[in-house]
């Protein structure tokens, strides 16, 4: 089966009920549990009941049981749930069953901290490209992937069949790069530049804005603190 997400939910296109969609909350949800058990496989865990895991993963354990019964369960009752096997459904769910060909645009410390990232190959997202403005960093290799000039990135893009496209760019250049990316016929874009993109439906945005992360973190050390001194 595979899932599609649309208007922020997310449509089985077969086996499911086609007017069921599933909330954003929800997918967000899943690399969290795939990241568990992956944890749990990688010290030899067969089986665990959603309370366990729920105990691990700070989300109630009907959550979980809500959340995985949209894909179909995958648990028995009495048994609970098969590490490995839910481990590899969520995968599939996920789309990692794929491998996936990635260019950075943006070579500069967040791009290239991000090309260094070996575990996005274990994941099936390889780094085929890195490119740049800076006539600084044009020729510089990051894990033998060497940084070319932007303008040589549309010829690469329609020769190396990418899938994906991160950008590490100023708000200024994230608007037209990403634009030209999907006239090349990118449909997924991972956008660090600090700024929400509006494209066509058909292409997929996740937008990262990690000063919005930082501010909230910020909300809850204020909180936190007001908490300790009322007490």
């Amino acid at each position: 089966m595979t899932y599609l997400i649309f208007d922020g939910a997310l449509e089985g296109d077969e086996g499911m009920d086609s007017d069921k969609k599933i909330s954003i909350a929800v997918i967000r949800r899943l690399p969290r549990y795939y990241r568990y058990l992956g944890d749990l496989l990688s010290k030899d865990v067969v089986r665990i009941s959603s309370r366990e895991l729920s105990e691990r993963m700070g989300i109630t354990a009907s959550q979980i049981r809500q959340d995985l019964n949209n894909f179909g369960g995958f648990g028995q009752q009495g048994y609970g749930y098969n590490v490995e096997f839910l481990y590899e459904e969520i995968g599939k769910i996920l789309g990692l069953d794929k491998n996936y060909s990635v260019i950075i645009v943006g070579a500069g410390n967040l791009g290239q901290a991000l090309a260094n990232y070996a575990k996005f190959d274990k994941r099936g997202f390889t780094v085929k490209g890195l490119f740049d403005v800076n006539p600084r960093l044009v020729g510089m290799s990051i894990r033998e992937i060497e940084i070319k000039d932007i303008d040589e990135m549309e010829q690469f893009v329609r020769e190396n069949d990418i899938d994906i496209a991160i950008l590490t760019l100023p708000r200024t250049k994230a608007i037209s790069v990403a634009n030209d990316l999907v006239d090349w016929g990118i449909e997924a874009i991972w956008n660090f530049a600090p700024i929400d993109l509006n494209l066509p439906e058909h292409v997929t945005v996740e937008n990262v804005h990690l000063l919005d992360s930082l501010m909230t973190l910020s909300y809850n050390l204020k909180e936190n603190k007001a908490n300790k001194e009322e007490e």
